[in-house]
């Protein structure tokens, strides 16, 4: 286990605490991160515990939640596993594996993670301590409803995590979902006093419509619960930031949308997917319209059709073959599409793919879809690397996550590697077949590289597709300037750096 950090002076806390799941801490966190390091702070994000299948790798090829990852980003800052220390992987609707300080720790159910919650929470708080050693200021994030009533005695994450950090507390709720007041004035309701002194005002997300026709609602607020809100947070659509997890794919489309001016590009949402942020680059792309789709349709519309990757490989490729899926994209593929599969999706277009120790459940194997030569063990340890490569002369970065190892043969490889967590190497990646139209690799990340995206889109005929030269991270870099001046707009940041420390105020404003 973790060491305590030497005696050093700790840096202030702020946390971010929500009404509910998906109601936008992870944007105000981002924000604040953003707007904190132009000001000149020394900033880092927190979250003690995170439950996402979307995840990134440190450059100490550690695993963590890929919103700590854009925090990071936000904050000028390379991502550290101290900025999310647990991470619940989930593979069943019960189950989780459980990644500690970037490893995988063990595979829990609900139960008996909960009967480690003491340890993890010691855990989370060394984790803290040591950034705040780092950092003048720490922006916390909260895990779902801070209100949960049958949780809070062994919580780790929000109220119990900022009072160990001696945190003021900002709560967000959504008002785009509706009740808003409600959830407002329920969850101090459902807290203790002392909880509630914690929280120091709110911010509400998500708004649309005319502002002042709200005001009455914010005196409201403001006047039953004797604290401020500190904001409203319009709809945004002129840039983008990732999500968090894939909430926000709980209703993808039902069928691909016809006679559009747009190159249509399909991502088949698969039960278990993970990592989907992958594909958020060419959504950006001009021209292009990207889909998630559930069920098994034509794909002859698509120019392309993406496999995702996965957190349970051989549930979700039964799944194809079950929901009609693997009939759909053999077709697709006999009328000359363009496949792609992204780490467990390059898994799961090969022949066979093998648990010989049950590590996604019960041991044995699973048939592939057979598009690529290629056979998969899943195994242990898990990879996690940061990773240089190219693609004949283009070059790129990407990380790997996977639980696994697939036999390629040499001639058919698609990618050469260069080095895993800086360490330099000879060796190659993916898979591609003979013709060229069904490509796999573990690469995540591929389309973060504006000249990786452009062998693509010219590997499947798409030579019209402008990329431009900040495709990618720098397109990602520019969201957060612009997250960062709306929410200065529509914030009272001056309102909420009151709530730090006088020193930090000074510099702040």
């Amino acid at each position: 286990m973790s060491q305590q950090p030497a005696n050093l002076e700790k840096a202030a806390c702020l946390a971010v605490l929500g009404t509910g799941s998906d109601v936008g801490k992870s944007i105000v966190v981002s924000a604040l991160c953003r707007i904190y390091a132009n000001m000149g702070l020394n900033v880092a994000p927190f979250k003690a515990q995170n439950m996402s299948n979307n995840s990134g790798v440190t450059p100490e090829g550690l695993e963590i939640g890929r919103a700590q990852i854009v925090q990071a980003e936000a904050a000028r800052i390379a991502p550290h596993t101290d900025m999310n220390p647990v991470l619940l992987k989930p593979v069943s609707d019960v189950g989780s594996q459980v990644v500690l300080h970037g490893r995988p720790w063990m595979d829990a159910t609900s139960r008996s993670y909960y009967q480690k919650k003491s340890e993890l929470f010691a855990e989370s708080c060394l984790a803290l301590d040591r950034l705040r050693s780092q950092h003048e200021l720490i922006i916390m994030e909260g895990a779902g409803s801070c209100a949960e009533v049958n949780l809070l005695e062994n919580d780790i994450v929000n109220l119990r995590a900022a009072a160990q950090a001696e945190a003021p507390v900002i709560l967000v709720a959504d008002i785009d979902r509706g009740g808003v007041f409600a959830q407002i004035i329920g969850t101090l309701a459902c807290l203790q006093a002392e909880e509630q002194a914690r929280i120091r005002g709110f911010i509400i997300n998500r708004f649309r419509g005319d502002l002042s026709l709200f005001r009455p609602g914010i005196d409201w607020i403001e006047q039953q619960t004797g604290k401020a809100v500190f904001g409203v947070l319009p709809w945004y659509s002129h840039f983008h930031i990732e999500a968090e997890d894939s909430v926000v794919l709980e209703q993808p489309t039902k069928r691909l949308p016809h006679n559009i001016d747009e190159i249509l590009i399909a991502v088949i949402r698969l039960p278990h997917i993970s990592n989907f942020t992958d594909f958020d680059p060419l959504d950006q792309l001009s021209g292009c319209h990207l889909v998630y789709v559930r069920e098994a349709q034509d794909l002859s519309p698509c120019a392309a059709v993406i496999i995702p990757g996965s957190k349970s490989t051989r549930s979700d490729l039964d799944w194809l073959h079950q929901s009609g899926w693997a009939r759909q994209l053999h077709a697709y593929r006999q009328g000359g599409g363009h496949i792609l599969g992204i780490c467990g999706g390059f898994q799961m277009l090969g022949q066979q793919v093998h648990d010989p120790h049950g590590l996604e459940g019960e041991a044995g194997s699973s048939t592939g879809l057979a598009m690529l030569p290629v056979n998969t063990v899943l195994q242990s340890p898990k990879t996690t690397t940061r990773t240089s490569f190219s693609w004949n002369d283009a070059e790129g970065t990407g990380y790997e996550i996977h639980m696994g190892a697939t036999e390629v043969p040499a001639a058919d490889s698609m990618l050469t590697v260069q080095s895993r967590n800086r360490v330099a190497c000879q060796d190659t990646d993916g898979c591609r077949s003979s013709d060229g139209h069904v490509l796999g690799t573990y690469m995540h990340g591929l389309f973060d590289n504006p000249a990786i995206t452009r062998k693509w889109l010219d590997a499947i005929g798409l030579h019209a597709v402008t990329v431009t030269k900040d495709h990618g991270a720098l397109a990602r870099d520019r969201a957060y300037e612009q997250l960062a001046t709306h929410a200065l707009q529509h914030l009272d940041i001056s309102a909420i750096t009151a709530l730090l420390p006088p020193h930090l105020q000074k510099v702040a404003l």
